[in-house]
């Protein structure tokens, strides 16, 4: 059993249970053979650099991270290296990717806002955690506007208890089902919109 075999097969696994992805559910993603994504796990095969590239992307790292050892230091891409990559109505731009305790990417992103209408993305893997910081741009000032507030206490609770109650119910709709219950996510939705939309008017209106 070589020590690459016994690499990739950690890796595999860890990515794969952090996830809450059964194997068969991570083959199927993969387009791969139950037996092989096994066969992986148990260090007893030899992936070919397309099945790694497949596996990376349904447990949507890179494929770097299928290859590098857990605990690895810190890496960074200097400003004239890191360009900037298109995801439909935003641009990122990785800075920064840590393989410890967690596999955590730091990247600027560049949110464009193309049509009127919001734009909804879909969810991150169960377990996944967002930090978000709004450097620059006018993503609160819209919402101000919408409503015709200013800034104030009631507006920062009225946003932190949406949130964590649709996170709450979120949380319900990924328990069982690795892909979310649809009817679950729709109501998380539902009550986070209402909410907001209450709480801000409300709020307008005694002002």
């Amino acid at each position: 059993m070589a020590a690459h075999q016994e690499l990739v097969a950690r890796n595999v696994r860890r990515f794969r249970q952090e996830r809450g992805l059964s194997m068969g559910e991570l083959a199927r993603r993969a387009g791969l053979a139950k037996q092989t994504l096994s066969s992986i796990e148990q260090a007893q095969g030899n992936p070919t650099v397309d099945t790694l590239a497949l596996l990376a992307e349904a447990l949507g790292v890179s494929l770097r991270r299928l290859l590098t050892e857990f605990g690895t230091p810190v890496f960074v891409q200097r400003r004239g290296d890191a360009g900037w990559d298109r995801h439909g109505p935003w641009r990122e731009r990785l800075l920064s990717e840590v393989y410890g305790s967690g596999y955590v990417r730091t990247l600027l992103v560049r949110l464009e806002r193309t049509q009127r209408r919001p734009e909804e993305l879909d969810p991150h893997d169960p377990g996944t955690l967002h930090h978000l910081y709004v450097i620059a741009g006018r993503l609160r000032a819209l919402l101000l506007a919408e409503f015709g507030l200013a800034d104030s206490e009631d507006l920062d609770r009225a946003i932190i208890v949406a949130v964590e109650a649709g996170d709450a119910v979120l949380k319900l709709a990924f328990r069982h089902d690795p892909n979310g219950d649809p009817e679950i996510v729709a109501e998380a939705k539902q009550l986070v919109r209402g909410y907001l939309s209450r709480q801000l008017s409300a709020v307008s209106g005694h002002g």
